[in-house]
């Protein structure tokens, strides 16, 4: 109890001596560090088109402060993922990983459903007509191919800016590859899921490898055995999970009668994440991630190293502010990252 009353009152003294030091001269312990500056304000970006984002099969606009929305944008096509698409997709996460004003991300579907996925007829050519003379070089080039779509969704989970997934519609083939990529997946209830085994070959960009994961997240063993025995269905027959199916199983966290309240939410959510830290909030994502992969020890000891320069950043001293002063964390102005 004593040691506890002690490293309260270092970490009290140690806050107090970082809010009235160098960084903060001539302000006493009960100065303002709330409230965004008139120049910060003008500097954001306006609401609208992102700029810097000018794709063909997405649309990316500035949805509110801190937060952008991606769209997949071939409404005619059903969003079908042809050869474009592979493409942007890794160009588009690769500028948000860099990107220092936003702070959240919403993948939604324009249209009537979020993805029929693969365009089957656009990447014939080089999946069923490949370069190569003989079996090992078109082993080579397919192998290359499968790797190079498989990065299209490896951008979305390094991200450093959480990616929230709101599914209207069918998500289907490639579709569950993207959304098992993303940090939280909402959907409508009109959403149906649906792992494509029935084209003649097995998922390859990541379904298999992070559909177990995602399903079976945080499950007592019973449970968990039962949900790799869904994921096993599921990935065999092809069949339909529809919404409340994967609200049961954990694959969505909710469920919300139509896209238009599903987009709200999504929006909502992220616009409620990007008023926290963004060193908290990316930090978080970096060491969630890292702990799926690897032993409670392991990530303990990742999780020190990490903050042990973290603990370091003025937002710790900002948030305990806002908290002792009864304010809301929308209101602190965090520095970009």
């Amino acid at each position: 109890m004593a040691a506890g009353i002690v490293a309260s009152r270092r970490l009290r003294d140690l806050l107090t001596r970082r809010l009235t030091g160098s960084n903060y001269p001539g302000l006493s312990i009960s100065l303002r560090l709330t409230g965004s500056s008139a120049q910060e304000e003008a500097s954001g970006v306006a609401l609208g088109e992102a700029p810097d984002h000018s794709y063909e099969s997405l649309r990316v606009t500035s949805a509110q402060k801190h937060v952008l929305h991606v769209q997949l944008n071939r409404p005619n096509k059903r969003n079908a993922m042809n050869k474009v698409f592979w493409r942007e997709m890794v160009e588009c996460f690769n500028k948000i990983s860099r990107d220092a004003d936003c702070r959240a991300v919403v993948i939604s579907g324009a249209g009537k459903m979020f993805t029929a996925g693969i365009d089957l007829m656009d990447m014939a050519s080089d999946i069923l007509q490949p370069k190569g003379d003989d079996v090992a070089r078109i082993s080579w080039y397919l192998r290359d191919i499968i790797t190079r779509y498989q990065e299209t969704f490896n951008v979305i989970e390094r991200c450093p800016k959480p990616v929230i997934a709101a599914v209207h519609g069918g998500c289907i083939g490639g579709g569950v590859d993207l959304v098992t990529a993303c940090d939280i997946r909402y959907c409508a209830q009109d959403a149906f899921f649906q792992v494509k085994v029935d084209v003649g070959l097995a998922a390859d960009v990541g379904t298999l490898q992070r559909l177990p994961k995602v399903i079976g997240n945080q499950s007592r063993l019973l449970m968990h055995a039962c949900l790799c025995s869904l994921v096993n269905e599921l990935a065999f027959t092809a069949r339909k999970m529809m919404a409340d199916e994967a609200l049961g199983s954990g694959l969505v966290s909710r469920v919300f009668p139509d896209k238009e309240v599903m987009l709200d939410a999504a929006l909502a959510l992220a616009a409620e994440i990007s008023s926290k830290s963004p060193v908290a909030v990316q930090s978080t994502k970096v060491n969630l991630l890292y702990s799926r992969d690897h032993s409670v020890a392991e990530s303990l000891n990742y999780v020190a190293s990490w903050n042990m320069s973290m603990l370091q950043t003025q937002d710790l001293v900002k948030s305990v502010q806002a908290t002792t002063e009864n304010k809301e964390l929308k209101t602190v102005t965090f520095s970009k990252l």
